[in-house]
């Protein structure tokens, strides 16, 4: 069962171009059913397989989701996963029939990003210089390229040295689906990346030919766990409650939709596939504009 899990996750790595964040999800909720069904077909004396497991069985181990309290979120993206991966299976001529084709996915409602002032943002990015580790200025280079750019945590943690072209003041980077694209960045980030550049990197480094941008402690790249545990700590110093990594992302994106950036260039610099998923910024920065005049003209409420 397990071989025909990974025959399935390399498809999606090599033909789908799916990235190493959704198939990792994929591979430990296909490892979670693989174990139910394994256990299921042990009580009925049966010997474990991806042909034996029916329709009933994929209601049990709805019910034995629900029954573990997930999110309705998570809860969808098992049932895609469990969906896909059979018709998979059925395509490739494993199974007869998907037994979880017209299982419907639990409803999710779309929740908004939510951004943080520009006030904070500074707060957050002035907080690193406060310290006088050397690893301050590489933490300042991480935030002011976070915001400056607006790219996943996995993409700026993806990033090489030769990545960055400070002269020109942009980043290059990989995507969903290994997508390129280029992102100009602000002239404080570029310093800040310079900085590190000169004074801090060649000190953290450990292996020479080492091509990361960002390092950790040890010398070698940085990982989304390290940036969110660094970014975490300046945010509680600072006391922003809830803020992630993405925070910076939402921040960036409506924070130029409000400086009057038109939705498609806004799209582009995210790298969104679909305006559609650009547009929820559309809505807030309206309600911030909403927001700011009820506040100066209470009677308009």
């Amino acid at each position: 069962m397990k071989a025909a899990i990974e025959g399935f996750l390399n498809y999606l790595t090599v033909e789908k171009g799916f990235s190493q964040n959704t198939v990792a999800a994929y591979r430990n909720d296909l490892s979670q059913l693989a174990s139910f069904a394994a256990e299921a077909a042990a009580k009925r004396g049966a010997i474990p397989s991806w042909a034996g497991l029916s329709r009933q069985g994929v209601l049990g181990y709805l019910l034995n989701l629900k029954e573990r309290n997930y999110a309705a979120t998570t809860m969808a993206r098992k049932v895609a996963a469990m969906r896909s991966f059979l018709e998979f299976m059925k395509s490739e001529g494993n199974i007869k029939e998907n037994p979880a084709r017209d299982i419907a996915s639990p409803k999710v409602g779309r929740a908004l990003p939510k951004p943080i002032s520009i006030t904070q943002v500074r707060r957050l990015l002035d907080e690193p210089a406060k310290q006088a580790r050397p690893e301050a200025k590489r933490d300042t280079a991480i935030l002011h390229m976070l915001y400056a750019s607006g790219m996943r945590v996995s993409e700026l943690t993806s990033l090489n040295v030769n990545d960055v072209e400070l002269k020109e003041g942009f980043v290059r980077c990989f995507g969903k689906g290994h997508k390129e694209r280029i992102i100009p960045i602000a002239p404080r980030a570029v310093q800040a990346v310079t900085e590190y550049l000169r004074e801090v990197r060649s000190r953290l480094v450990a292996n020479r030919e080492e091509a990361a941008l960002f390092l950790n402690a040890r010398g070698e790249r940085l990982t989304r766990q390290g940036l969110w545990q660094i970014l975490k700590e300046y945010a509680k110093a600072v006391e922003l409650a809830g803020i992630t990594p993405h925070t910076l992302r939402h921040s960036f994106a409506t924070h130029m939709l409000s400086g009057g950036a038109d939705l498609r260039s806004v799209q582009e610099l995210l790298g969104h596939a679909n305006i559609s998923t650009t547009q929820v910024y559309t809505h807030l920065t309206s309600d911030h504009i909403r927001r700011t005049y009820e506040q100066s003209h209470p009677r308009a409420k």
